[in-house]
Order: structure tokens, then sequence, then C-alpha cells
């Protein structure tokens, strides 16, 4: 299938319970007025700074062994947690997406003016928002995927368990050079730093593909990726 990349309009309604907690306070916490306040203004108007755009391809699984899957195109990809999921899979969607550059920037011109809890409620709204983008592609695959009779797992990006960064490069070779406006570091940290790529397994149901979840049997009970 051929690349799709494309400028999108969405609502982007920030979860202030989630960005209030990324900020350290928990369920049982009261958090100062000031930084409520600042929370509720940035998730009121974050809409007029982001300029959300994603790019993505479906390919066809080619091989998977115990720790390595081979799409069309010899795009290979190298991981346990990754081979376990799509070898109950038949194709594989890859992505990657961001919010543009603009609130990163204001992240960075508020903390050169010392302003630190502007900044750091202002980078926490800006990741739920890139997540919210990346919850919208989810659905949208998971529709084309119901074209075929298929449906989705959760996403996975690499960095993941034991998915090691540098399969960016990967990921990124997958959608030909159609990356949304999003660029690999030498480090393959992406930029804008308000970018998510990676894959989402497409196979039948009742195949397993969307239960699996490989925190379940992880011993790391204080990752923050846990879900």
């Amino acid at each position: 299938m051929p690349v799709i990349s494309k400028q999108v309009d969405i609502e982007i309604k920030i979860d202030r319970e989630h960005v209030l907690r990324n900020l350290g306070y928990c369920a049982d916490c009261i958090p100062p007025a000031r930084t409520v306040s600042l929370v509720n203004d940035y998730a009121e108007n974050v809409y007029h700074f982001v300029e959300p755009a994603y790019a993505r391809v479906i390919r066809d699984i080619v091989s998977v062994d115990r720790s390595r899957v081979v799409l069309e195109g010899s795009i290979t990809f190298e991981s346990r947690v990754i081979a376990r999921l799509l070898e109950r899979c038949e194709k594989v969607a890859v992505f990657a997406l961001t919010i543009g550059d603009r609130l990163e920037k204001m992240v960075c011109h508020l903390a050169e003016d010392k302003r630190v809890l502007q900044a750091a409620v202002l980078d926490m709204v800006a990741s739920d928002a890139v997540e919210k983008v990346a919850d919208f592609l989810q659905e949208r695959i998971g529709a084309v995927a119901a074209l075929d009779g298929l449906v989705t797992s959760r996403r996975y990006s690499p960095g993941y368990c034991d998915w090691k960064l540098g399969q960016q490069e990967m990921v990124f070779r997958a959608m030909n050079g159609e990356s949304a406006g999003v660029r690999l570091t030498e480090g393959c940290l992406m930029l804008p730093r308000k970018s998510v790529s990676g894959i989402i397994g497409l196979g039948y149901p009742g195949e397993g593909v969307e239960d699996y979840n490989p925190c379940v049997t992880c011993r790391r009970k204080d990752c923050p990726g846990r879900r």
C-alpha cells in the first residue's frame, strides 16, 4: 500500500487530570490554584498552536521468528516483544506523527525567561496533545483494518521494552521518506520533539491481537510506560 501523509484538523481535548498527574500531583493531592489555572488556560488554547500531521503505511509481514520480524521491502524489526505481537498479525501499520514545533519553541522561551512553572505545564500539555493525535491515528488505522475484517493491537514505539531506540531508522525507512515532517537525529531522537512513531499490528479476531500486553508478564513494576 502507498504511504499516506497528511496534515489534519482535529479537535484536541486535553486530559487535564492526566497532565496534573504527570506534573507530580497524585489523585489524593490538591494542586495549587495557580497550577490548575495554567493547566486550564493552556488546555483551552492549545489548538491555536498545534499543526497535527501524520504519515502511515500498511505493510505485509513476511516472516517472524523469536526476536526478528521481516516486513515487505526488507524492513527488519529486532525485538522479542514486537515479534510476539506480530506473530499474531497479518500486517503492520507503521507511522510517524507530530503536532509541530510551535509549542516546543514556546516552552523553550518560557524556560529561558525563568518561568519554570509555565514551561513545565505547557510541556506536559503539549505531550498530552501529541498523544491525542496518536489516539486519532490509531482510530483511523482501526477503521482501515476493519474494512478487511481485521482488528488492531495497541501501539508500540522504539524504546518500548526491548525494542531499541535505534530501530527508529527501520520505522522511518518503512515509510519511504514520507514522515510528516518528522526527522531523526544521529541518536535516533525525533524532531520536532512532540512527535510519536511506531507500529500497530493488524490481525484477525480471536488471535489475541487486541489483548496482547507484555506488561502482564513483565517484572518491572516501576516502568513509566506500564499499561
